[in-house]
């Protein structure tokens, strides 16, 4: 299902990066105390009380920008907000509610969504007496919170899930295998899905932004059906002018919670971008198959080939289980192994491993080359299964977690690979503590 898209929203060093990166675990957006640091959009997928959420860090909201890119970032705030489930209305308990909050409360207000009003940067005793203040912007009851610190998050995200549309878990989906198509605008997203469908189906143009609305083809290929979502160029009616790359990402986000694997169509003409870079890191993240289609690649000379492929293998090479094709969806060219590969991914991603292969396995391969020590102590894993709801996902029951280390995981994820295969599939390794009971077998064995 697709997952709701939470944005957060506020003027300028306010604490936004600090919050996504506190709700996501990790830091991920850019922090700093300049005002203005974030100048495009960091997202995430963060779960929380099992509900999967893409949370959207902005730029600072500036009412009448001076600059270009001052009115740029104003014009992807607006495209995240009219994209957004929720909004969270992001501001600083240090200033006390000034102009600019007032300014933004309005914008919000005629946006007709939910707004949650946090009051970031409430640290000490002094500034919970200054929430109250945020009470006249009108946008209900301000939440105290503490991005750095981690105070009030639960609150905040309490609220958040009690603002969220219902679950969509009872709309049927169509069974088999959902192939979504996306990349950045113009990267050639339609004419590659009338290719696959032999049709007009989706409008196809030379500007970036023409396609409206995704668009879902059901295809038959030989006795198999896949569902092909196009989240080409996305841009609202009436809104072309207001964030058309952002709601593009924001689209293919969607399609990418919603399918089982996820075809990344590059520009060949412009190389991989960082835009192509955040969408496949996403793909990983949520789990999904991915495979890497670069197109246009009949406007790449002969003898310069051999040296691109390269540069790209070296640009994905943070998953280097992704298989990447060559491809021109306005020829035609290479289009006919998209759909096998599609398909492969898909009954990779529904592959279960018995325990008994999975356990001898990673023992075998502990046997070869030992975790390091840490100290005097070293890694131990006790079991190790494969997840039977969560699709790619181990789980690896050890004497202490936080004794795994990065490069350790890696040599376990290559050898399940090189045993089950899992091609274009992101393996997830969990990393749990064994019950104690099992601990004290494995010491009196030892």
């Amino acid at each position: 299902m697709t997952g709701p898209i939470v944005a957060i929203v506020g003027r300028t060093n306010v604490g936004k990066s600090t919050l996504l990166n506190r709700l996501a675990g990790r830091r991920i957006a850019v922090v700093a105390d300049l005002p203005g640091t974030t100048r495009d959009r960091i997202f995430a997928s963060v779960s929380w009380q099992g509900r999967d959420l893409t949370v959207v860090d902005t730029g600072g909201w500036q009412t009448k920008p001076s600059t270009s890119l001052e009115q740029k970032v104003k014009r992807q705030v607006e495209a995240a907000i009219a994209q957004a489930d929720v909004v969270i209305f992001l501001v600083d308990a240090k200033d006390g509610a000034i102009a600019a909050d007032e300014e933004i409360a309005d914008m919000l207000r005629a946006a007709n969504k939910p707004i949650i009003l946090a009051v970031n940067k409430v640290d000490s005793a002094r500034r919970i007496n200054q929430v109250a203040d945020f009470y006249r912007l009108g946008m209900g009851e301000p939440i105290a919170i503490s991005a750095h610190h981690n105070r009030g998050i639960d609150d905040l995200m309490n609220a958040v899930l009690a603002s969220l549309p219902p679950r969509a878990a009872d709309i049927a989906e169509p069974a088999g295998a959902k192939l979504a198509i996306v990349g950045r605008p113009n990267v050639g997203k339609s004419t590659l899905l009338n290719t696959l469908l032999g049709e007009e189906r989706a409008i196809v143009h030379e500007s970036p932004g023409t396609t409206r609305d995704s668009l879902d083809a059901l295809i038959r290929w030989g006795d198999k059906e896949i569902l092909l979502v196009d989240t080409a160029g996305i841009k609202r009616r009436g809104r072309a002018s207001v964030g058309v790359d952002y709601y593009s990402l924001l689209r293919a986000l969607q399609a990418i919670n919603r399918c089982d694997v996820a075809l990344l169509l590059v520009d060949a003409s412009e190389f991989i971008t960082a835009q192509d870079l955040h969408i496949a890191g996403h793909i990983i993240e949520v789990g999904k198959g991915l495979m890497v289609a670069v197109n246009k690649w009949d406007l790449i000379p002969e003898e310069r080939r051999q040296e691109f492929k390269r540069g790209v293998e070296q640009r994905l090479r943070f998953a280097p289980y992704a298989p990447i094709i060559y491809i021109s969806a306005k020829l035609g060219q290479g289009i006919n192994k998209i759909l096998p590969q599609a398909w492969e991914i898909w009954q990779e991603r529904q592959k279960q491993i018995p325990q008994a292969e999975v356990d001898e396995l990673v023992k075998q391969a502990v046997s070869s080359y030992s975790p390091p020590r840490t100290g005097s102590r070293r890694l131990r894993i006790v079991r190790a299964y494969q997840d039977e709801s969560q699709p790619a996902t181990f789980i690896l029951e050890v004497n202490d977690p936080q004794l795994v280390h990065f490069s350790y995981q890696r040599y376990l994820e290559n050898k399940l690979r090189q045993s089950f295969g899992f091609r274009g599939i992101p393996l997830k390794l969990i990393f749990t503590k064994a019950a104690r009971k099992i601990n004290k077998k494995i010491e009196v064995r030892a």
